[in-house]
């Protein structure tokens, strides 16, 4: 039997159908109303004439709406496109022509850019949220359907969902993920941590970033409740796990350390919050401890969008040694080292590139081929990351295989450099790229973010380094910026630290 994602919605609803699913600003809406919006949703795109295979693009904050969307296109074998409302209107055009969407439903505080690029797309089908403009409004058309259960069209390795990369090495991509891979990526965390029914989950990691999404499609899974919060506030989000009894929710680093440094942390009732899951970028264990001493456990989740989300957990009832790891595959997930040189599986402790192996493996790049050809290998991924796998399985990251310096024949591992660099007081981020050098071809430079108010002079840094690190490693320069560049999920734009090289 071959599954549609919208399965899971209707089987949700037809299991719990009072259970309260989504819940946000204006409402609560049970499983059963839920399905009953998607399967409207589903009508209205079929009557606009929107057919199995076409794409749909959505463009709006965390909100139940947005993710009704794609229950609802799924339904019907339509192709969903979450678009990163952070972007230019520039950048969202170049991502609207290169998937050919047919059709964009988006928020009405949205309009701006909306406007701004509908004379160089090619989109025909315009819905507002909350329209002030001339479009048709979302939960008006909603209201002209049924909410009749559709015949469902598309299955198994179909094309269910695209999402874009972040484009940190170049253009971005349209990662395609098959119905088949977003119901694994939902067995997969929903089976690996501890994801109960009828726990309350705070979605405040944006959606049109995998590790935003794929929490609810284990919600639905588990047939636990979304609380929706369209932006993150450090110190209002303590109010909102208190006030809506969450259970847990899914973070990256710097909105675990904006989140602590709140008073309302220490004011909030949080007897109810159990773990919080957090990825994008690693999770220093000095940040882990900080939380587990509040009584709060973090789980430290490493992924890919190629991957439908997460890879490896390392989990609070994991040893505390291996809390610097990235942990262990998720379940239904294998991760094996390889060497980039001739595609050898390596032993325990040799550094390689993480290869990932499972049914949660993305189907390739839309309309991109070489691209694809590139990473897909015989069914399984090339992350492109370095890393190792000790003894006991723990997979440790290393680095980009793109961002690794070869300095005089030797391998440089920025992140590790980069780590011995936030020791020094003062220093608030860092960050280390290679820049060409006639004699030696590559060597590592640093950009240093400092502390407010705080004292750190380049021959502080060169001392650290000459303290602690093989000559080879040892940064040859020092740039201080205000702020280390970073996409929306807190990972450094080291292509753009290249534009600002001395």
């Amino acid at each position: 039997m071959q599954l549609n994602l919208g399965n899971l919605m209707q089987n949700r609803a037809f299991l719990s159908p009072d259970q309260e699913a989504g819940v946000g600003d204006g409402y609560r809406y049970s499983y059963e109303q839920i399905n009953k919006r998607a399967n409207q949703v589903a009508e209205v795109l079929a009557a606009r004439g929107i057919r199995p295979g076409d794409r749909v693009a959505v463009l709006g904050k965390n909100d139940e709406w947005v993710t009704t969307c794609l229950f609802g296109a799924a339904k019907i074998g339509v192709v969903t496109v979450l678009l990163n409302w952070r972007l230019h209107a520039r950048e969202l055009a170049f991502i609207l022509n290169d998937c050919t969407a047919t059709a964009l439903i988006y928020d009405q505080q949205f309009t701006d850019p909306v406007e701004q690029i509908r004379p160089d797309i090619a989109c025909r089908v315009y819905i507002c949220r909350n329209s002030s403009s001339a479009d048709p409004d979302f939960e008006a058309e909603l209201k002209k359907m049924s909410g009749s259960e559709p015949q469902k069209t598309g299955s198994g390795g179909d094309p269910a969902l695209l999402m874009y990369t972040s484009g940190t090495t170049g253009k971005p991509k349209g990662v395609t993920l098959s119905h088949d891979n977003l119901f694994w990526a939902s067995i997969g965390l929903s089976h690996t941590i501890d994801w109960r029914s009828k726990s309350r989950f705070l979605s405040v990691a944006p959606l049109f970033h995998i590790g935003g999404l794929a929490p609810i499609l284990a919600n639905v899974h588990r047939g636990c409740t979304t609380v929706y919060m369209p932006d993150f506030d450090p110190q209002k989000i303590w109010s909102v796990i208190a006030d809506e009894k969450i259970n847990f929710l899914m973070t990256v680093p710097l909105m675990l350390q904006y989140m602590i440094m709140m008073p309302g942390m220490a004011e909030a009732d949080l007897s109810h919050l159990n773990q919080i899951i957090c990825g994008g970028s690693p999770v220093a264990q000095n940040l882990i401890a900080a939380y587990r001493e509040k009584g709060i456990n973090v789980h430290q989740v490493y992924g890919a969008t190629e991957y439908t989300g997460a890879i490896t957990f390392w989990t609070h009832d994991m040893p505390w040694e291996k809390a610097d790891s990235a942990g262990k595959p998720v379940f239904h997930g294998d991760v094996k080292i390889l060497s980039p040189d001739n595609g050898g599986e390596l032993g325990p402790d040799e550094v390689g590139e993480i290869c990932l192996f499972g049914p949660q493996v993305f189907t390739g790049y839309w309309n991109n081929p070489a691209a694809t050809k590139e990473v897909l290998v015989n069914g399984y991924y090339r992350s492109g990351d370095l890393g190792k796998k000790d003894a006991d399985g723990f997979v440790c990251v290393v680095d980009r295989l793109k961002d690794m310096i070869i300095s005089g024949g030797e391998n440089i591992y920025p992140a590790e450099i980069e780590a011995l660099l936030v020791t020094q007081p003062g220093v608030a981020e860092a960050a280390v790229v290679g820049r060409a050098d006639e004699k030696w071809g590559e060597v590592p430079v640093a950009f240093i973010a400092p502390q407010k108010e705080a004292r750190v002079s380049k021959a502080d840094i060169l001392e650290l380094c000459r303290q602690n690190l093989a000559g080879f490693k040892q940064v040859k320069d020092v740039v201080f910026v205000e702020a280390i560049p970073k996409n929306s999920v807190g990972k450094v734009l080291k292509k753009d630290l290249q534009t600002m090289m001395p």
